[in-house]
C-alpha cells in the first residue's frame, strides 16, 4: 500500500527494450503480477509473466452503450485505456465467505475466513482507478471499524500506474480532478512514449523496485513532453460534471421531470453499479450444507438498482426504476459529498460505456441541474 511518505528520487527513464526487467524484478521480489490482458473480447485483469501477455497492437474505442477493441499499428504496451474492471474486484470481491458456522450438538462455533492473499503487483493501473480505490479505502479502511477482509487484500497490493496520454470518448476524469495523471496512491508511476517510459516511485516499496532497474535520469525536456501529452489528453475530454452546483442542485431536483425521462430508458440491469470503481452496495447470503451441520455466511455484491435492495419487512421504499435511479445518481454525485467529503464519481466513464441503452451520467446531471421548464 502506497501510504508512506518519503523523498522520491528524480523520474527515471526506462527504455522499451529494458521494460521486461520490471517484470523480472517483480517476480524476483515474490510478486504475482496482474496486468491488462485481452480476454473474451474485452480487457480484464489477469496474470502476466512476460511483456507479450500485454495487449500490444490493440486499442479500445468506447462510446455510450458501445465497447470495441480494434487492431492498432502502435507498438505501445498500454494503448488500451481500460476495460470493464476497475481495481474494486481485487479488494472488494464479488463474493466472499466471511464466516463458517459449524453445528456442535445444541450449540455452534463460528470461524472467520480471512483470506490468504499473495503479494500482488498490478501493472497498468489508471489514475481514475487509483482515485476509485482511494474512495474504497475511505469506506472500508478509514472508518471506525476497518473491514479485515478488504484490509488483507489491500495491504498486499503493489500498484503500478500508467498515466493516460489518450482519452476515450466517455472519459471525464479531468473534470473530476482524478486524472489523466495519477495524483497519488501508487507505488510506481509510468508514462509511456514511443521508445521508452518515464518512471517514478511513489512509495518505499516502489523505490525498492526502481533501484533494481537499468534507468537513466529523465531529462527536463522529456518530463515537459510528458506533461504536454498528459495535458492534451485532459483537453481532449468533452464531458464534464457541474461541480459548482452540487450537491444542492440534485437535492433541489427531487421532483424534476427528467427523472421520468431517464427511468423510461433505464433497464435497471445494474451494469453501471457493477463496473463502477466506487459502488459498494452488498448483501449477505447464508448457504447451509446438505446435512445442515455447517453454513457459510458470505458477502456478495448487490446494487441499489435491484428491487430487493429497497425492500424491508412489509414494504419496498424504492419500488420503481425512477426511485432507484434517482437514489443512485443523487447519492453518487450529491449526498456522497456530505457523507464522505468527496464525490462518489471518478470520471472513468464506465457507467456510460457499459449501459446497454447508453444513458450518459454527465448528460443527466447537467439536465437535472437546470430548472425545469
Amino acid at each position: 500500500m502506497a501510504h508512506d511518505f518519503f523523498e522520491p528520487p528524480p523520474p527515471g527513464l526506462l527504455s522499451r527494450q529494458d521494460f521486461s526487467q520490471l517484470i523480472h524484478v517483480l517476480q524476483n521480489l515474490g510478486y504475482r503480477i496482474l496486468g491488462p490482458v485481452l480476454s473474451n473480447g474485452a480487457i480484464q485483469w489477469d496474470e502476466i509473466t512476460r511483456v507479450d501477455d500485454l495487449p500490444i497492437g490493440w486499442k479500445d474505442q468506447q462510446r455510450p452503450g458501445n465497447y470495441r477493441l480494434e487492431p492498432d499499428s502502435s507498438a505501445r504496451y498500454f494503448n488500451i485505456v481500460h476495460g470493464p474492471q476497475s481495481l474494486k474486484p481485487l479488494v472488494f470481491t464479488p463474493r466472499e465467505t466471511l464466516l463458517v458456522l459449524d453445528r456442535q450438538g445444541k450449540t455452534f462455533s463460528a470461524k472467520e475466513t480471512v483470506p490468504e492473499i499473495p503479494r500482488t503487483a498490478v501493472l497498468g493501473v489508471r489514475a481514475c482507478d487509483l482515485a476509485g480505490l482511494g474512495i474504497q479505502d475511505q469506506i472500508f479502511l478509514n472508518g471506525s471499524y476497518p473491514d479485515p477482509y478488504y484490509q488483507q487484500r489491500r495491504k498486499n497490493l503493489l500498484l503500478i500506474a500508467v498515466n493516460c496520454t489518450r482519452a476515450l470518448e466517455t472519459c471525464f476524469c479531468a473534470s473530476m480532478g482524478t486524472g489523466p495523471k495519477a495524483q497519488g496512491g501508487y507505488d510506481l508511476s509510468l508514462t509511456e512514449a514511443d521508445d521508452d517510459f518515464t518512471i517514478e516511485a511513489g512509495s518505499t516499496a516502489g523505490l525498492k523496485v526502481l533501484e533494481q532497474l537499468a534507468c537513466s535520469v529523465a531529462s527536463e525536456n522529456r518530463i515537459k513532453q510528458d506533461e504536454e501529452r498528459i495535458a492534451a489528453c485532459a483537453a481532449s475530454q468533452t464531458r464534464t460534471i457541474p461541480h459548482a452546483s452540487l450537491p444542492q442542485a440534485l437535492y433541489d431536483a427531487h421532483d424534476h421531470a427528467r427523472w421520468d425521462e431517464v427511468a423510461a430508458r433505464c433497464l435497471a440491469c445494474t451494469n453501471c453499479t457493477m463496473v463502477c470503481p466506487t459502488c459498494f452496495c452488498h448483501g449477505v447470503e447464508e448457504t447451509p450444507s446438505l446435512d445442515h451441520q455447517q453454513s457459510e455466511h458470505a458477502r456478495v455484491w448487490d446494487s441499489c438498482f435491484t428491487s430487493d435492495h429497497g425492500f424491508i419487512h412489509g414494504k419496498n421504499f424504492r419500488p420503481t426504476t425512477k426511485d432507484r435511479y434517482r437514489m443512485w445518481l443523487t447519492h453518487k454525485l450529491g449526498s456522497w459529498i456530505d457523507q464522505f467529503g468527496m464525490s462518489g464519481c471518478v470520471g472513468c466513464g464506465r457507467c456510460i460505456t457499459w449501459c446497454p441503452v447508453g444513458i450518459d451520467l454527465t448528460e443527466e446531471v447537467h439536465a437535472l441541474c437546470q430548472p425545469p421548464e
